[in-house]
């Protein structure tokens, strides 16, 4: 197993007593009402099962916090916290991300360039059963061709034209580089020139491993690893804009959207656990480990640019994205605008991780 998972007292959660844990029932309430309208959520490697939460849902049902202090007991008595110890020399690390907004039009005109594609009715998605041996484990999709399932095009491909004249746009961007940084966050609202405000989401990608061109910056020795930030590599495309193909195409990683309302504007996207994101309290995980619902701890001691404080809440595993590997690697969900991908932006940090478990899944999965 990729991390041991050592059973500690909630009296061992840095900050517990200090937290508002009434912020994530709500969330909690609204998992549970998808597992329970539409299906559960798939069982991550860890083995922690919907199923685990049966009792922990009916003490919801029965009572639910109006306090804090409710909320805290409701906790308490249903769950176990599980300290998450990579092997190793690996550490916990937190990143996190935001909702932009980009200005968009309906149609290609003017300086609105830059097409947002829904998915291609030639993309599938790739399994044990039809994966062909040349196309590597890490794609989630391939291409339905007329020799086979192929690799889908990547982004320099549909960039330069490969999905031209099928109708996919959804809107047009008036900026390529914001436009980039929404195939990151993986969700955004759309402004139209009339003031009209949509929201649209992830739908699926190319399959292409996601490169992250930050990385790609410090190996060229065009930005330092200390330094390196959304807005430094923002203002090095802004200073550099005869390289932008060059740096973009890296990652040829190229996400497909839905357009995905919110009636509530104040409600976080629409994200892959099919429940509105929660500014501060939703946390991308991955998948292939965790399961969708599941309460965590985390600590980030060093990280107080978000609430002032050192980083301690309670948080719900609702989304996930293709850098976030690992078992105890989060992405905190910030909100909304500019201002919070200002605080995203900056955000990289270790961090400690506590995934709470039910009480009846405990023993089955520390070690």
């Amino acid at each position: 197993m990729v991390a041991r998972m050592v059973p500690v007292s909630f009296q061992a959660l840095p900050g517990w007593d200090a937290d508002n844990l009434l912020d994530v029932i709500d969330g909690l309430v609204a998992c549970a009402g998808y597992v329970r309208e539409v299906k559960p959520y798939k069982t991550g490697a860890f083995g922690l099962q919907w199923s685990d939460f049966a009792a922990p849902m009916e003490a919801l049902e029965k009572q639910k916090p109006t306090s804090p202090e409710q909320a805290r007991h409701f906790f308490e008595d249903n769950f176990i916290p599980l300290s998450i110890q990579p092997q190793g020399n690996d550490k916990g690390f937190v990143t996190a991300y935001y909702e932009p907004e980009i200005e968009v039009a309906d149609r290609r005109t003017g300086d609105y360039q830059f097409p947002i594609h829904a998915c291609p009715p030639d993309l599938i998605p790739l399994d044990e059963q039809n994966r062909p041996p040349e196309i590597e484990a890490s794609f989630a999709f391939g291409r339905k061709s007329k020799d086979g399932i192929v690799e889908y095009a990547d982004r320099r491909s549909i960039e330069q034209g490969f999905l031209d004249g099928r109708g996919l746009e959804i809107a047009w961007a008036k900026d390529r580089v914001d436009l980039f940084f929404v195939h990151i966050q993986g969700a955004a609202r759309l402004r139209y020139p009339d003031g009209t405000i949509r929201r649209m989401t992830y739908a699926a990608k190319s399959g292409h491993p996601f490169t992250a061109i930050g990385r790609v910056l410090i190996d060229l020795g065009e930005l330092q690893q200390e330094t390196v930030s959304m807005q430094s590599i923002r203002a090095w495309l802004a200073q550099n804009p005869q390289r932008v193909n060059e740096i973009l195409w890296h990652n040829r990683s190229y996400i497909f959207f839905r357009q995905a309302d919110v009636e509530d504007p104040e409600a976080g996207p629409i994200a892959a656990a099919k429940v509105p994101l929660m500014p501060g309290r939703s946390l991308a995980v991955d998948r292939l480990l965790h399961t969708f619902g599941t309460p965590f701890y985390v600590q980030a001691d060093d990280l107080t640019h978000i609430n002032g404080a050192p980083f301690r809440r309670l948080m719900l595993a609702q989304d996930t994205g293709t850098a976030i590997v690992g078992p105890a690697r989060g992405d905190i969900f910030i909100g909304s605008g500019a201002a919070a991908g200002e605080i995203a932006g900056m955000v990289k940090h270790d961090a400690a991780f506590f995934m709470l478990v039910p009480l009846q899944a405990a023993e089955r999965l520390s070690q």
